[in-house]
């Protein structure tokens, strides 16, 4: 362990012993986002493809218009409370990472290293291709009205989304800022057309999809998964603490963007599917493959091909944000030895990761050709409950652990318990009847136990690996004219870090 802990201090310092050892190799992160770059994560990772193509997923469970609109509102207030819990999180440990930053503080390399191998094998790459595929369907969907888009042009369509995006992030940060605010004000004036037209609808025809609306099935197990449904479309409330190393001002900008945003969008979820269960039958809503294209065939007549465009627009903001925070993810897992050094390689003058940014985009190319990619999302969706879950557990952790660390933000603690009740019914109710999934993402999951010690805490032949790394360092420095970012800079809104390195030093110190 001690030695684990002195590699991780040279990987923060240069990179392992490589090509970026010099002090004159390092650069210093800006604070480039802002409250409304903040905002604009939050609502443009969480509304997605979701509530245009399949808002029926909570209404499947329950046959009932009232109880669904309930759900949809009850989602958005646990959603908020996860969100301050990690707000919490993210306000007393400012690193970038999110989730993997969290449980590596709170307990320890080898859950934080276990996070990161989930996220870098199968999480990102699978929900960015997803994601992608979903804005090249709908992007080409106008062009082919009465038959599905050849299924190559898609997947084409969707490398080329992903390609573009990547070139953007690369080129600079405030302009991957610029399309994030843009789409993301984009998909809001779908929504709120949306909204007006169920206004309209409601105030001048009949509502008989409203009549007997709490009629309907209320087994518990139908409520969980209808929870489950309707959690999974606020997905994404959790991004914006990936990017905190360059969100300025964070101890105040990560609570305010959180209660702006998660209102916001919880707010818009209601109405909209309001709106839809106002206009689209109960049987329609129940069997369409697009609700909001049916609403808009509906509605807007001659411009209801607008509609598919909006989702387009609306996907091509979320992989955006996707690529935005992944890469980030991977540029400090490296900087903790986790990942090869060259990840968290930036630019000297633009400081976005360009490594770890081309990375994120061959994978997600990559698994956008595989034949399984929505099975592999299915199989991580309660794991990714189970991380989260593993994060509200290390918030009450360090409360006990480090009942002294600066905490800026510190939310009520029943706050925290009653999400991390919430979060383990989500994990183990679906698992009744579907233990499969579970099982085999926990043993996916596990897979990355051997490669730890393997790979980070025993590796055989650890001259030979850093000479290689010393080479990859080197050609990505030349090639991307990158340098290592310096971590241990002085930032006063960055108490956290102290503490962190702290105790890396000291325990390095015990074992020495």
């Amino acid at each position: 362990m001690g030695n684990e802990a002195e590699n991780q201090l040279t990987e923060k310092d240069g990179g392992g012993g490589g090509a970026g050892d010099a002090p004159g190799d390092k650069v210093v992160l800006k604070r480039k986002i802002t409250l409304i770059n903040g905002i604009t994560i939050i609502v443009g990772t969480i509304i997605g493809s979701g509530i245009f193509v399949s808002p029926a997923g909570v209404f499947l469970y329950t046959k009932s218009v009232g109880s669904s609109l309930v759900i949809w509102t009850l989602s958005g207030i646990l959603s908020t409370l996860g969100a301050l819990c990690y707000a919490e999180l993210g306000t007393c440990i400012t690193r970038s990472g999110g989730d993997y930053a969290y449980l590596l503080v709170a307990f320890g390399p080898l859950v934080g290293f276990l996070r990161l191998w989930m996220a870098l094998l199968i999480i990102r790459p699978t929900t960015q291709a997803i994601v992608a595929l979903t804005f090249a369907q709908y992007a080409v969907k106008p062009f082919f009205p009465e038959c599905d888009p050849p299924d190559n042009a898609a997947r084409l369509l969707a490398a080329v989304c992903l390609c573009f995006l990547t070139a953007i992030n690369c080129i600079s940060t405030k302009w991957a800022m610029k399309i994030q605010d843009v789409f993301t004000l984009a998909k809001l004036t779908a929504l709120i057309s949306i909204i007006l037209a169920g206004v309209w609808f409601l105030s001048t025809e009949e509502t008989e999809n409203f009549d007997n609306a709490w009629e309907g099935d209320y087994g518990l197990s139908n409520l969980a998964y209808a929870f489950y449904s309707g959690l999974f479309a606020f997905g994404g409330w959790n991004y914006l603490n990936f990017v905190t190393e360059e969100l300025e001002n964070p101890y105040k900008n990560l609570p305010r963007a959180i209660w702006i945003a998660m209102p916001m969008v919880t707010g818009i979820y209601v109405l909209v599917n309001l709106a839809y269960f106002a206009v689209v039958s109960r049987q329609d809503m129940l069997t369409s493959i697009a609700v909001a294209v049916s609403f808009g065939n509906r509605m807007f007549g001659a411009v209801a091909w607008l509609i598919p465009i909006f989702v387009a627009l609306s996907c091509f903001g979320g992989v955006n944000g996707i690529l935005f925070t992944s890469a980030r993810l991977f540029s400090t897992g490296a900087q903790e030895g986790h990942l090869p050094a060259w990840f968290s390689l930036v630019h000297v003058n633009r400081q976005t990761p360009i490594p770890a940014l081309i990375f994120t985009c061959a994978t997600s190319i990559l698994t956008l050709f595989s034949a399984d990619v929505v099975a592999l999302i299915n199989y991580f969706s309660q794991i990714l409950w189970l991380s989260v879950a593993a994060c509200i557990a290390g918030l009450l952790w360090l409360r006990v652990t480090k009942p002294n660390m600066p905490r800026p933000i510190r939310v009520n603690l029943a706050l925290p318990i009653i999400f991390l009740t919430c979060c383990l019914v989500l994990v183990l109710l679906p698992s009744f009847s579907e233990p499969l999934n579970l099982i085999i993402g926990v043993g996916i999951t596990l897979t990355g136990v051997p490669v730890y010690y393997v790979c980070v805490v025993r590796s055989k032949d650890k001259r030979k690996r850093n000479y290689l790394m010393a080479k990859i360092e080197r050609g990505c420095q030349i090639l991307f004219n990158a340098a290592f970012v310096d971590c241990h800079h002085d930032r006063k809104d960055d108490r956290e870090m102290s503490d962190m390195q702290t105790s890396i030093v000291d325990e390095k110190n015990v074992y020495n």
